[in-house]
């Protein structure tokens, strides 16, 4: 009996004693979390999602989330916020899931490589290599969380992008 009470009271002190910072994100719940843009669902489906919803371009903007289209690499697509506009070809990505698994990256660089210069097409900054990645990866575009809908059924408690911190 004193055994079994040690090991569940040991077992608390070890979930007590992981840091919230320890805590293993996917992308698309991070993206919803910063942005306030509220769509769920995988990674791949928030540009269809955003449809009628959201305003979407190909202009990146700060608090935006740029959707990644999905690869044979990256079947359930990728979602990150864009923290800073740097030039019309290069902004700052906050993500998760990216270049460690569960991780977070904030302030990381993105290039449009695109012939056309409408980021269809990025290269991203890849931990490991702690430089751009060589991949070139294609994208739907920026989902701007300005025009979020602003019901009582949004249950995201962190709005970080709103309309007045959206920059055009």
């Amino acid at each position: 009996m004193l055994a079994a009470r040690f090991a569940l009271v040991f077992s608390c002190a070890l979930m007590t004693a992981v840091p919230a910072s320890a805590q293993f994100w996917q992308c698309a719940p991070y993206a919803r979390e910063i942005s306030g843009i509220q769509i769920r669902g995988n990674a791949n489906t928030w540009w269809g999602q955003a449809a009628g919803r959201y305003d979407r371009g190909h202009t990146p903007k700060e608090g935006a989330v740029l959707s990644f289209e999905s690869t044979r690499r990256m079947r359930v697509g990728h979602v990150a916020m864009v923290s800073q506009v740097v030039s019309d070809r290069e902004v700052l990505l906050t993500h998760a899931n990216w270049s460690r698994p569960g991780r977070i990256e904030h302030d990381v660089r993105a290039i449009d490589v695109s012939p056309a210069g409408d980021w269809s097409q990025v290269r991203v900054w890849y931990g490991p290599q702690a430089g751009l990645g060589t991949s070139v990866y294609p994208t739907n575009g920026f989902i701007y969380s300005g025009s979020a809908p602003k019901t009582d059924e949004l249950d995201s408690p962190v709005v970080i992008a709103t309309a007045a911190t959206v920059r055009p």
